[in-house]
């Protein structure tokens, strides 16, 4: 069986992540989408709330499942037999920082990166400008899926 894992933090997700996830869904026999629980950095939403928005718009994908983990990735691919790290590229920034990261993972546990580009029109789109964004009543409508725009909504309504 061919596993792979999209990792991230997903707070909130977005189409941009969802793109990565169904094509590696495509590719791999089974994707565990893998929730980052970093206990250091201030979340929007918590890890099982993440989950839970995972969890509902990854179910029509079928061979998706969604888990969490903390410490090192590589750790948590070993464990699980996950032998591909599926990351998605903006930007040739993102490469930089994720070049490294992927020598690093393959140096400390032989586990292999596959990098997909992402859509183009979601180039631009991070989890971090979709919070500030609707934090200041912007619509991010066509930026993530709908149950987690009313989640979004609803989280920043309260006071």
């Amino acid at each position: 069986m061919r596993r792979a894992v999209c990792p991230g933090s997903f707070d909130p997700v977005t189409l941009g992540h969802l793109d990565i996830v169904e094509r590696a869904s495509k590719i791999y026999d089974e994707v565990t989408v893998a929730v980052l629980v970093n206990k250091k950095k201030s979340s929007l939403f918590t890890v099982e709330e993440r989950m839970a928005l995972l969890a509902e718009v990854t179910e029509v994908y079928g061979n998706v499942k969604v888990d969490s983990f903390h410490g090192l990735l590589v750790d948590y691919c070993r464990e699980r037999d996950i032998p591909v790290i599926v990351k998605g590229l903006r930007a040739i920034s993102d490469f930089d920082y994720e070049l490294q990261m992927a020598q690093m993972n393959h140096g400390l546990a032989g586990v292999e990166t596959m990098f997909m580009t992402t859509n183009p029109l979601y180039s631009f789109l991070s989890s971090s400008l979709v919070k500030e964004v609707a934090t200041y009543g912007g619509d991010v409508s066509g930026l993530v899926p709908e149950r987690v725009l009313a989640s979004l909504t609803e989280r920043l309504a309260s006071p």
